[in-house]
């Protein structure tokens, strides 16, 4: 092979790998942005869940209120 040749091959093999190295760049590049999102995406779900699980801690005191208070309310007759 002349040496014209070569070089015309390493120069066609270079842009090649320019190009595929600036495709895995995009790709890399989207990856990381859906990444972010995701993070993003999963602070707010976990902000979401401890806002309902501060919200939904009166429930059972509630409840045992309600039912401490239909006791006294059957008792409280049985007593006069």
């Amino acid at each position: 092979m002349p040496d014209g040749e070569i070089a015309l091959e390493l120069a066609e093999l270079r842009r090649a790998l320019e190009v595929g190295l600036a495709r895995i760049d995009g790709q890399v590049a989207l990856l990381v942005q859906r990444s972010d999102q995701m993070d993003k995406a999963v602070e707010d779900f976990d902000a979401r869940v401890t806002a309902l699980e501060r919200s939904r801690w009166p429930l059972p005191t509630i409840s045992t209120l309600t039912g401490v208070a239909a006791l006294g309310v059957a008792l409280w007759p049985a007593g006069r």
